[in-house]
């Protein structure tokens, strides 16, 4: 009777962490976790686009083979780039680790604290963006790439974001 019980639970906890996962790589994940940072700074909500989308979507396609963070060229949207080496890197942990910028960035002097990374933050949170499409994929190393774009785009110079 052990021996049916152990693969069972094998396969419903695999199941779990599938739909787990999943559930934070849907279009609405993506925007509830822009949409949830904009609030807190008094920003419109942004939408999902197709064609930005698409964008994303070709983007990350191309960047299956190394899973590279090059940003893509010839696009007229900003962009965020994210990755990580396992299945539990999802949509949303990506926006998070954007959103986890916001104590660098110094609005009085609209710039990032000393040598630290902010401007995914400020991209996530720009009120001008109005409309995104994101995209994950898994690479050929066993990695996840995850790229959101904007439009319009973000982090323009002399600018605040908000």
């Amino acid at each position: 009777m052990n021996t049916f019980k152990t693969p069972f639970l094998i396969i419903v906890a695999i199941s779990f962490l599938v739909l787990a996962t999943n559930a934070q790589n849907a279009q609405q994940d993506y925007l509830n976790t822009h949409n949830t940072a904009r609030a807190q700074v008094g920003v419109a909500n942004v939408v999902w686009d197709t064609v930005v989308a698409a964008y994303a979507t070709n983007y990350a396609n191309a960047r299956k083979v190394d899973c590279s963070l090059t940003p893509s060229t010839g696009g007229s949207y900003g962009e965020n780039l994210a990755n990580g080496n396992n299945a539990l890197f999802t949509g949303v942990a990506a926006v998070n680790l954007w959103v986890n910028e916001k104590p660098y960035y110094n609005y009085t002097a609209n710039a990032c604290i000393g040598a630290q990374q902010c401007k995914h933050y400020t991209q996530v949170v720009w009120s001008n963006s109005v409309k995104i499409g994101c995209a994950r994929v898994l690479c050929n190393n066993g990695g996840y790439f995850v790229g959101c774009n904007y439009d319009a785009s973000g982090n323009q110079a002399g600018q605040y974001p908000y």
